[in-house]
């Protein structure tokens, strides 16, 4: 599973750093995808940062 985030739709509200930080952190003001793929120990926050997400920035591929 891949998760990316859309810079242009992402406000830098930071929920997904807290709830996945495995897999997201902060680039200047914006959420970054830092896994090339979603370790297995964190799908299930990884898709709980995904469904949180105030603005649907986040996607789950695969």
């Amino acid at each position: 599973m891949q998760a990316r985030v859309d810079p242009d739709l992402c406000t830098g509200c930071e929920l997904c750093v807290t709830t996945c930080p495995e897999v997201f952190e902060m680039e200047d003001d914006k959420a970054i995808v830092k896994t090339d793929s979603v370790p297995a120990e964190a799908m299930e926050s990884c898709r709980q940062a995904t469904e949180e997400c105030p603005v649907e920035a986040i996607i789950i591929e695969g």
